[in-house]
């Protein structure tokens, strides 16, 4: 059964939501590991990464399946600022306004059960990404010592399944998301649309 995430904000349980911006998209945008435009806040929740990146030079689009949500961030939206928010299933839905030059997602991708949906999400990534445009994800790993509560784990076999069909894959690495009630491993993943099909697997001789 699919999760309520308006249910979620309704109740006031997202722990996933520390009101302060992702430090590791702060590191990235202000050493020039990313490029600058417009960008995507996938999974945005209530703003904060949005009105950042929009504080930092970006055109940004945030969007969120749950309304709540979409509400929240725009009434925390200071006024002049080059962002706007959009309840939207990337799944389903093409967002308006790009193609983009970055997208984001703090825990998007590792909400997907099912490797099709995974899969569905990295296609619709590339294709809303402009030519030279990256998409930074923050994704639940495999890593750390078992725990009750917090993202849910994804393989590096399984990201890669997903990903390396539509994008490439400039730099994997592991890490911690130190905001959440309990820490939790993670894979940064930074990876670029594709110039060229990925190719098959090939055998040695």
């Amino acid at each position: 059964m699919a999760r309520n995430w308006n249910e979620s904000y309704q109740q006031d349980f997202i722990p996933w939501d520390s009101g302060v911006p992702e430090p590791v998209l702060i590191q990235s945008v202000e050493s020039s590991a990313l490029p600058v435009g417009r960008a995507l806040d996938v999974g945005c929740g209530t703003g904060t990464n949005a009105i950042w990146l929009a504080q930092h030079g970006y055109e940004v689009l945030g969007v969120d399946v749950a309304p709540l949500a979409i509400e929240k961030a725009r009434a925390k939206l200071p006024p002049g600022l080059s962002c706007r928010f959009a309840t939207l299933d990337l799944l389903a839905e093409k967002p308006e306004g790009g193609p983009f030059q970055l997208v984001f997602d703090r825990g998007c991708f590792h909400v997907f059960d099912e490797p099709t949906d995974r899969a569905k999400l990295a296609a619709q990534v590339a294709a809303v990404l402009a030519p030279d445009g990256m998409w930074l994800s923050l994704i639940g790993s495999t890593e750390g010592p078992p725990r009750e509560m917090g993202p849910p784990r994804r393989s590096l076999r399984e990201v890669a399944d997903a990903i390396e069909p539509h994008l490439e894959i400039l730099s994997v690495r592991s890490s911690e998301f130190r905001d959440l009630p309990e820490p939790a491993m993670v894979w940064i993943c930074l990876l670029r649309r594709r110039a060229v099909p990925a190719q098959p697997s090939t055998r040695h001789g």
